[in-house]
């Protein structure tokens, strides 16, 4: 199946890319989540704005995505979550809440798809968060989870 990505799915590409996937993934996911939308001879010159309109800001956000990458390598992250006696969580760390963290603890406003996380964030413990801030930069930066009182 052929199909025109209008978000960024990780693995697979960035909004404007003709990708082809099986036939599922695309009718199951992609399209009722709105990640993608069904390609057509039509539908191929909108791909053509999107992707110029994409090249247009990414070469703005170069500098910009190295900038925050910079800030984000020397700020040490740490929120606080009820844990049990064993030091699992009651729940989990949500990506929202680890953008909120970032912003109280002094770093720029992220976006919560952007997190790549190292799995559910379940028990207290130091975590390597990565944020894809730009096709070409990726920035690092540690969270510390710990037992509120």
């Amino acid at each position: 199946m052929k199909i025109i990505l209008t978000q960024e799915v990780s693995g697979l590409g960035s909004p404007g890319d003709v990708v082809d996937v099986k036939d599922g993934y695309g009718r199951n996911y992609l399209l009722p989540q709105g990640f993608a939308i069904t390609w057509s001879k039509g539908a191929e010159k909108q791909v053509a704005l999107i992707k110029r309109a994409r090249s247009a800001r990414e070469i703005r956000d170069l500098d910009h995505a190295k900038e925050v990458q910079g800030q984000l390598q020397d700020l040490k992250v740490q929120m606080s979550a009820r844990a049990g006696d064993g030091g699992r969580l009651f729940g989990s760390i949500t990506p929202a809440e680890v953008v909120d963290a970032v912003r109280s603890a002094g770093g720029p406003a992220l976006d919560r798809r952007r997190l790549e996380l190292p799995g559910p964030i379940k028990s207290i413990g130091n975590y390597d968060i990565k944020v894809r801030l730009h096709p070409e930069v990726t920035a690092k930066f540690s969270l510390a989870v710990l037992r509120s009182k």
